[in-house]
């Protein structure tokens, strides 16, 4: 089997590889990403048969890198630049139109793709929802309204390449140690002191009132999609660890009391961060933070036989971690450096 792996260096891409290299060993993998791994590649966890291909969704031609495949798993996004978000919309949806078109193109059979819990419209109430509730977006923020767009792309094309079989991955919060710098980066920027802020957390827990999340390791979506390679399902597919993280489980993964902060406060503080270019993330993420669904995963477990092996806890404990260590990968997006 040929697989074509995009965002093969972020935080779902090098998880996804390690998943291939334990379950998949002789699969052929091209890995796309923007920018090759930092050093040698050797130093990441890959099938035998992996070959890096350095390319820009957005313009370069992507029909060698595509050539002879069996299936493409489409992981590539682009957070950055928050302050500009028509260069985002041309990474993340017209990137991925092309790169859509251009799998047709070259009769690939099968599309394995990462949509969003931020791709469901806002929740009501606390009960999980299935694949069935709406994807119109969790708020107006970019990253929201992107994958909510994306959703409406990909109902386009089944519609015109019925041959092609579609298999939707709609996770939860995405957390790993390696990724933790990455995310760091993301959403806090590289000013912010860290371990200075986990620290203060194990006294006191300042959190937006109402606050409940689901999250999922690397790993086991990293399993899913080995899993959905081997059996092409043409489904969406949520992705979630069983428990959902209150108040009172925060305190058990951070030690701190929670403390509750209106919502309208908190979203002030990143309001006013934002503007002033002190934080790379958009208020309105924290808009979709705060209402996005809690997931259930049954049609994952039944369709392919997924079995989270890590719960919420353990992956927002995996950052954590990654966080006050320092772990890092060496790739461009996963780098321990500011």
């Amino acid at each position: 089997m040929r697989i074509v792996l995009t965002g093969a260096t972020g935080n779902l891409g090098t998880a996804v590889l390690r998943a291939m290299a334990a379950e998949m060993p002789e699969t052929e993998v091209v890995a796309v990403a923007r920018r090759a791994p930092l050093g040698s590649a050797s130093q990441l966890e890959t099938p035998r048969r992996t070959t890096w291909m350095p390319l820009d969704l957005r313009g370069d031609n992507l029909s060698s890198a595509l050539a002879g495949a069996d299936a493409v798993v489409h992981l590539a996004w682009a957070f950055h630049p928050a302050h500009r978000p028509e260069e985002t919309w041309r990474t993340n949806v017209l990137g991925t139109r092309r790169l859509l078109e251009a799998a047709a193109h070259s009769d690939v059979a099968h599309v394995v793709i990462a949509s969003s819990v931020a791709a469901y419209s806002p929740r009501r109430g606390v009960r999980p929802v299935d694949e069935q509730w709406p994807t119109d977006g969790s708020s107006d923020a970019p990253y929201a309204r992107e994958k909510a767009y994306v959703e409406r792309v990909l109902d386009a094309f089944e519609a015109r390449h019925s041959r092609v079989t579609v298999t939707r991955l709609r996770p939860a919060f995405v957390f790993q140690s390696s990724a933790a710098s990455e995310q760091r980066r993301i959403f806090a920027g590289h000013l912010a002191p860290t371990k200075v802020a986990l620290r203060l957390a194990s006294l006191a827990l300042p959190l937006p009132s109402g606050l409940v999340l689901q999250a999922v390791h690397a790993d086991d979506v990293g399993a899913a999609v080995a899993l959905a390679l081997r059996t092409p399902v043409g489904a969406a597919l949520n992705l979630a660890a069983d428990d959902v993280l209150d108040g009172a489980a925060l305190q058990g993964v951070f030690g701190g009391r929670p403390i509750a902060v209106p919502p309208h406060l908190v979203r002030l503080i990143v309001a006013g961060g934002f503007r002033t270019r002190l934080l790379p993330a958009d208020p309105r993420l924290l808009d979709a933070f705060l209402r996005v669904p809690m997931l259930a995963s049954a049609q994952a477990r039944q369709l392919l036989g997924w079995r989270p092996r890590h719960s919420s806890a353990d992956a927002l404990s995996s950052l954590r971690y990654g966080l006050l260590a320092g772990v890092g990968a060496p790739t461009p997006p996963l780098h321990t450096g500011p």
